[in-house]
């Protein structure tokens, strides 16, 4: 296991305000995620600040364009320091196979991996069905992992409830997990988990927003769920 699987996503208004609240819990996580408000409002900018403070930047751009494009905005982001990038695997194989290439690239030899987006915690298997994919997300989940692994990815990013089904199907792949509350409910996301029953079901990192940047000490906050995890 990582040292610290505690990935904070850092999903504020403006850069200013993400920097500070990276540079109070830096020392309590293990990596920092930029969303797609950040990327585009103050731009990829903000991870060149992020880099700065000594952790891995986790670019949840979620990609998803033909290869030639994807390629493209991988290969960027890797020369901003993008540690990880998030493409949709709904783009298919080729696109995911241009990400790895784009990213690799970009990052100029530095470690740098694509993470396949699943089936995003927002959604239940109702809201599945109403676009039209008759399965249930953990019957999607196991598709897609085969076809991130065999891509190239490093990771896939899947819901507590999935990751099971992501080590059966794809045992290579890192499971990054979104969706982490306090307690196992939550506001726009639907399937979600405690970050302890989490790595307990085999999660590699864990992506924390609100509990912490949300929490009247962000630096307690990221220091209780550590505690948690390593007490397990």
């Amino acid at each position: 296991m990582v040292d610290n699987p505690i990935i904070v996503a850092l999903d504020l208004p403006t850069a200013e305000e993400a920097v500070r609240m990276a540079q109070r819990v830096a020392p309590h996580v293990g990596a920092f995620k930029v969303g797609l408000g950040l990327l585009h409002g103050p731009g990829p900018g903000t991870i060149d600040a992020l880099v700065r403070l000594g952790r891995p930047v986790f670019v949840d751009a979620k990609l998803h364009d033909i290869p030639s494009q994807v390629e493209a905005a991988a290969d960027k982001l890797g020369r901003h320091g993008a540690r990880w990038v998030t493409a949709h695997v709904s783009g298919g194989a080729a696109m995911l196979e241009a990400a790895c290439a784009g990213l690799d690239r970009g990052s100029g030899g530095a470690q740098a991996g694509i993470l396949g987006v699943s089936v995003l915690t927002s959604l239940a298997e109702a809201d599945l069905h109403r676009i039209g994919i008759q399965r249930t997300p953990g019957q999607l989940v196991g598709k897609m992992a085969k076809v991130a692994e065999t891509a190239g990815c490093e990771g896939l990013v899947c819901s507590p409830l999935e990751i099971n089904v992501v080590r059966q199907a794809a045992p290579s792949l890192a499971r990054v997990t979104p969706g982490i509350r306090n307690e196992a409910s939550g506001d726009d996301q639907a399937r979600v988990a405690t970050a302890s029953d989490a790595m307990d079901r085999g999660a590699t990192y864990l992506v924390v927003g609100r509990p912490i940047t949300r929490a009247p000490s962000p630096e307690t906050a990221a220091e209780k769920i550590l505690a948690e995890i390593s007490s397990r």
